[in-house]
């Protein structure tokens, strides 16, 4: 790690965390009277972080495939929250699944909330996944892509952790295609730290899978999807070896 990079890393934060407040008051007004508005400000937020990433610490956004632009689920990789920003501004009508907390977080807690996202308790299981499949039935007025992270959480490149139960129930209640979503963001924006390392991460938008697959079947496909794809992403950043691959 070179101390220019480091300089550059510790800039590029400073300025994405000054830009937040200033982007959600701009964008206030419009986004406490219409949807449109909250989906707005999110949108310039993300493009202005991953503008800002390329000229400022050398990195540079890739998104491979092709987004669904109509009523879909979308169960993606999570490793940062540059394949967060992603994700969203890739796709045209997203709803989030997301931790429950979230929605008290300055800004953020209020645009989400606004543009209907969908908040589950992760610390309660079962509840939360009938909470998960009521919310989205009762969103089904509104077409759009539903956005969730199979594992639960942030895993770090190269690791494998369980592929829950809630996406699966949510691709039977929801009968649409479902598109898996490759990455290697984590490789460039880790879970923790500062340092951003300079190269190109890339979301990958992959074939869906057609709705009607037995539940085991079907987490089966998505796993091995997913997993395959986000490691032979790994294996096109040339550090593969620092995560245990080769």
């Amino acid at each position: 790690m070179n101390i220019l990079q480091w300089i550059r890393s510790i800039l590029f934060s400073v300025q994405a965390t000054i830009v937040l407040p200033i982007i959600g008051l701009t964008y206030a007004p419009w986004a406490m009277v219409s949807k449109r508005g909250a989906y707005a400000g999110c949108r310039a937020y993300a493009r202005w972080v991953i503008w800002t990433a390329g000229w400022m610490i050398n990195l540079r956004c890739e998104v491979r495939g092709t987004p669904p632009t109509m009523g879909a689920l979308v169960a993606a990789k999570h490793q940062s929250f540059l394949d967060i920003l992603m994700i969203y501004n890739a796709l045209p009508a997203s709803k989030f699944i997301m931790k429950s907390q979230l929605k008290y977080a300055p800004f953020l807690g209020q645009y989400v909330t606004k543009m209907e996202f969908i908040f589950v308790d992760r610390g309660k299981r079962g509840a939360a996944i009938t909470k998960m499949v009521q919310e989205v039935e009762a969103g089904r007025r509104e077409a759009g892509q539903l956005v969730i992270y199979p594992q639960g959480t942030r895993s770090a490149p190269g690791t494998k952790m369980p592929y829950k139960v809630g996406t699966a129930i949510l691709y039977e209640q929801l009968q649409q295609p479902c598109y898996p979503v490759a990455t290697n963001a984590g490789v460039f924006w880790p879970r923790r730290g500062l340092y951003r390392r300079p190269g190109v991460a890339v979301v990958d938008f992959l074939p869906p899978i057609a709705p009607g697959l037995p539940r085991d079947e079907f987490v089966a496909e998505l796993e091995q999807r997913i997993e395959t794809a986000s490691d032979a992403l790994l294996e096109e950043t040339g550090v593969a070896h620092l995560y245990g691959k080769n």
